[in-house]
């Protein structure tokens, strides 16, 4: 591997909702090529993968990557097993990690982001974790960053040969509504994203789980019409 001082590509991971397609802006601004890299893991909601396609399309990644996992066979989460319903209730309880948690899937998709970006010579991985409005995930807090880099340094024989690798979270720090500014300045169209937990085969949001009043509560906070397109609405 030849590692050019040059080379300014990164792997960003992109689920298709509005953190992700932020970051991807944030990246590209930085003057990275983009490779965006997304999973088909059992979801329930699937149709994230359309949007996905529409922004890794739209926002001009170099590649996008599907890869197709099966977390529904370990299940323990209301994403991954249709026997676990999506909370609809106001509220989250904060000392509890919410059953739409899916056990270890950040490490599983930065550990295959990893292994793309040694394959590319990237030394730079996005991800579009968040720590301040997000539903008490535990690999969306800096320490796991941290930990994860930390990890890809001394896992990989690009690490060990002097070529370290980046974990980046640009939105790590930022208020759902400071994400929603930035990444309209930056162009994104929000319009193209979802981020619904349960949403339909035609991409319409429920409107009433954790991750749909995040992202309405940050529309309004932000004071910019909210593009997402509701069931029964």
């Amino acid at each position: 591997m030849s590692y050019d001082k040059g080379n300014k590509r990164a792997v960003v991971l992109l689920s298709g909702g509005l953190d992700s397609a932020t970051t991807l802006a944030m990246a590209q601004q930085q003057g990275f090529d983009c490779y965006a890299l997304s999973f088909h893991y059992g979801q329930r909601h699937i149709s994230e993968l359309k949007a996905a396609n529409r922004l890794a399309s739209s926002m001009g990644a170099i590649e996008h990557k599907v890869i197709k996992l099966d977390l529904r066979a370990i299940g323990g989460s209301a994403l991954t097993d249709d026997t676990i319903d999506v909370p609809e209730t106001m509220g989250t309880d904060e000392s509890k990690i919410p059953v739409t948690y899916v056990p270890a899937r950040n490490t599983v998709f930065l550990s295959l982001a990893l292994g793309w970006a040694e394959v590319l010579e990237a030394q730079d991985i996005f991800i579009g974790a968040n720590a301040v409005d997000y539903s008490g995930y535990p690999d969306c807090r800096p320490a796991f960053i941290e930990a994860f880099e930390a990890l890809a340094n001394v896992a990989t024989k690009a690490g060990i040969e002097g070529h370290p690798f980046r974990i980046h979270a640009p939105l790590i720090h930022m208020s759902k509504a400071e994400i929603i500014q930035t990444g309209t300045v930056l162009g994104v169209d929000y319009g193209q994203t979802l981020s619904c937990y349960q949403a339909d085969a035609e991409g319409l949001a429920c409107g009433v789980c954790d991750s749909c009043r995040l992202r309405a509560e940050g529309f309004a906070a932000a004071g910019i019409p909210d593009p997402t397109s509701y069931l029964n609405k």
